[in-house]
């Protein structure tokens, strides 16, 4: 997870049922820096929604490792140092 392998972006958008562009869901699943197809995969049978749902509701792995990195340090510098 998380490699883009230095693909290009994806359209932003798709168009819509009525023709109208809407936001397309392997874009926002490229902008968090997952794999092609971690939620978007035909195979999983999420619709749209479904994707855009489960994207909205994740956690960017790259803020997220950066954070527990952070964590770690501000917890290292807190604690005594024991000699």
């Amino acid at each position: 997870m998380g490699r883009r392998g230095g693909r290009g972006a994806p359209a932003p958008t798709e168009p819509g049922r009525t023709g109208n562009p809407r936001l397309a869901a392997d874009f926002v699943e490229w902008m968090m820096g997952l794999d092609t197809g971690w939620v978007t995969d035909p195979d999983m049978g999420l619709s749209r929604r479904a994707q855009l749902r489960a994207l909205g509701n994740g956690v960017v792995p790259l803020q997220a490792a950066h954070a527990l990195a952070r964590l770690l340090s501000d917890q290292r510098s807190a604690s005594p140092s024991v000699h």
